[in-house]
């Protein structure tokens, strides 16, 4: 959920059972689960981990672990400090998105992980709801030849 240098835009989509985030940068899934209150077995590790959600109110609240160790608690394209800091098994990630207006939802993440951090942090960020953003296929390739079929795709769509 950290920004990245483009391609910022998120899409949430809940269901009965299910939350589902969208992620434009690179179309990363998450598929975060209503339904149930018991994560994964412990030895089932994943490289966006095991996510169960619970509503607290008016706060939907994700926690987050059985992660890999293989990756990054940022990509490279994320701004700020965290570009490329490792992570281990052992972290923990909760999550709170409370919606504090018609657009805007607040996204707050604790995250906790004892090999990399000596203590856990909180980072927050608004969440802007824009109704007329359209999300473009990420296509990310040498000499980016798609582009002009991918725009006039889009052009043609606006005018129909």
């Amino acid at each position: 959920m950290l920004p990245a240098g483009y391609n910022n835009a998120y899409r949430f989509i809940q269901t009965a059972d299910s939350f589902t985030i969208v992620h434009e940068m690179i179309h990363d899934v998450r598929i975060i689960s209503l339904d149930k209150d018991v994560h994964v077995d412990s030895n089932v590790k994943l490289w966006m981990g095991d996510s169960i959600a619970h509503w607290e109110g008016d706060t939907l609240v994700v926690e987050t672990r059985n992660f890999n160790d293989r990756g990054m608690i940022a990509s490279s394209a994320a701004g700020g400090r965290l570009k490329g800091v490792p992570v281990s098994e052992e972290l923990h990630v909760l999550e709170r998105f409370t919606r504090v207006s018609e657009a805007t939802i607040m996204w707050e993440a604790t995250v906790t992980d004892p090999v990399n951090f000596t203590e856990p942090f909180t980072i927050s960020m608004p969440l802007t709801r824009d109704d007329e953003y359209v999300m473009y296929e990420y296509a990310c390739h040498e000499g980016n030849y798609a582009i002009s079929n991918i725009l006039s795709a889009g052009r043609a769509k606006e005018t129909e």
